[in-house]
């Protein structure tokens, strides 16, 4: 979606306010995978065959980590349970370092993203440290942060339009909109704010959101989505597969936009990003 708003506006126009539910500390290192995506996505460096990470990467370091798996005591979750490229573990041992100095996630990011050639903004939810959470029987919830990140507030207040992109809303949007300040931004911003279903035909096209919406009582379709967003997004963008329910979302509160959503390529995100820019003019 990004790619599509930067093919359309240019980086130059956008800000991103970007996840940071599933920070970690892995192997001693801080990892952002949300920021680090988008800065690789925007940078055109990203892993298009994983979806996350450098294109072109090598494993020798995980290869060689691997190996002690044999002489590990079992403790949970094995050593390389998730991969970081040779490449990749340069950004996180720079992060590391920055903010074992003193630097904050907001500024780190700003590097990151200077070191790659983004010229959009990026800016983490928040420097505070933030973990999704998910109790089995309870669901998900957010765990040890504080309030937003500097400049989070005015962006959401002075962009032209904001456009809450097609991620996972439990995962991905519930961890910014569990921070209370960005949640009541947003919602006074409503009848500008553009939405972009992750669901389409009842189900979602990568990861578990259309499971998620179940598994917590949602309907797994656009009409569920609208449930949840309806508070803070006065528009939702549905592909045309999910035209005939378009009166389900708009008896939600929300505006109903129909239009071809699956971004399989360059040209697809970029219409789909005229049709959000479109919703959001009118």
């Amino acid at each position: 979606m990004l790619r599509g708003l930067a093919a359309v506006v240019g980086q130059e126009a956008i800000t991103a306010v970007v996840n940071t539910g599933d920070d970690t500390v892995l192997h001693g290192l801080y990892v952002s995978p949300d920021m680090d995506t988008v800065t690789y996505t925007l940078g055109g460096v990203s892993n298009p065959s994983t979806g996350w990470g450098l294109a072109g990467e090598t494993w020798a370091v995980m290869g060689a980590l691997g190996s002690f798996e044999t002489v590990r005591p079992p403790q949970g979750a094995g050593l390389t349970w998730f991969n970081l490229g040779d490449r990749d573990l340069a950004t996180h041992l720079y992060r590391t370092g920055r903010m074992a100095a003193g630097a904050t996630l907001s500024q780190v990011a700003a590097e990151v993203a200077q070191r790659y050639g983004v010229r959009a903004r990026l800016l983490p939810m928040s420097d505070d440290r933030v973990e999704t959470r998910v109790t089995v029987d309870l669901g998900a919830g957010v765990e040890g942060f504080g309030g937003p990140a500097p400049g989070v507030l005015a962006a959401i207040d002075g962009a032209e339009m904001l456009v809450i992109c097609p991620s996972n809303p439990v995962v991905s949007i519930g961890p910014l909109m569990a921070v209370d300040a960005i949640a009541q931004a947003v919602a006074r911003r409503r009848d500008t704010t553009v939405a972009v279903s992750p669901i389409i035909a009842g189900r979602a096209l990568k990861g578990p959101a259309d499971r998620m919406l179940a598994e917590l009582g949602h309907e797994p379709s656009v009409v569920g989505v609208a449930e949840m967003w309806a508070p803070i997004a006065g528009t939702l963008v549905v592909d045309d597969a999910d035209a005939d329910v378009a009166h389900r979302v708009e008896a939600q509160g929300m505006r109903c936009v129909v239009a071809p959503s699956i971004m399989s390529g360059p040209v697809e995100a970029a219409n789909l990003a005229r049709a959000v820019l479109g919703a959001g003019a009118r």
